[in-house]
């Protein structure tokens, strides 16, 4: 059985209007992904401010960040980019049961 955990990063990110960003990810995977239902929310009232959206950025750890701690996990962004579950990005990834 093969352990193998494969990590797509993204190599690149580009802001698009309507609070939408452009991503590459090292697989070659590409397109767009709309963040607007976040615009305006809790933290991310700051992309209103005039430049701030514009600002966004690949971290040093590989998330997709707008600075000052203002950042998106970049698996999460692939997940939604792709439309595959976390089992199909993540064939390692260990489901246990709850039972409440």
């Amino acid at each position: 059985m093969d352990n193998t955990i494969v990590v797509f990063k993204p190599v690149e990110v580009l802001p698009r209007a309507g609070f939408r960003v452009w991503l590459r990810y090292s697989d070659g995977v590409q397109g767009e992904v709309d963040l607007s239902h976040l615009a305006g929310r809790g933290v991310f009232k700051a992309w209103h401010s005039p430049g701030a959206f514009e600002n966004v950025h690949l971290a040093e750890d590989g998330s997709v960040s707008w600075g000052s701690g203002l950042d998106l996990c970049a698996d999460s962004l692939y997940l939604q980019l792709t439309g595959k579950s976390p089992e199909d990005v993540f064939p390692n990834l260990k489901t246990s049961e709850v039972d409440a």
